[in-house]
């Protein structure tokens, strides 16, 4: 199975972790995309509509807000759940006072 992660966190929460306990995390990632997760930090969004086929519009910024901003996203690969969640537990997210969300992605039937 498929999982989107979106990693929530701020400057604030990551210089109150432990230096040691962000070096581990780092390092964590670094294991996940050798292991070939697809990862990257979050640049600024646009929101994009098209209603009714009848032209698009292109707004800058998020149209979903959230009590930290997000920092990053990733696509990982696990067999279940609990799995998925074991894989993003030690990121830097997760463990400098922010959170990790993680969607199952189901494929689209057309």
């Amino acid at each position: 199975m498929k999982f989107v992660t979106i990693g929530y966190g701020d400057r604030e929460g990551y210089d109150q972790t432990d230096a040691s306990v962000r070096d581990k995390a780092h390092a964590h990632d670094e294991r996940l995309r050798a292991a070939g997760v697809e990862m990257g930090i979050a640049g600024s969004p646009v929101q994009v509509r098209n209603h009714d086929n009848a032209g698009t519009t292109v707004e800058n910024g998020a149209f979903l807000q959230a009590a930290l901003p997000i920092a990053g996203f990733a696509i990982i690969e696990a067999a279940t759940l609990d799995e998925a969640i074991e894989l993003v537990s030690n990121t830097p997210c997760a463990v400098a006072h922010g959170v990790v969300e993680v969607w199952p992605l189901q494929s689209a039937q057309g």
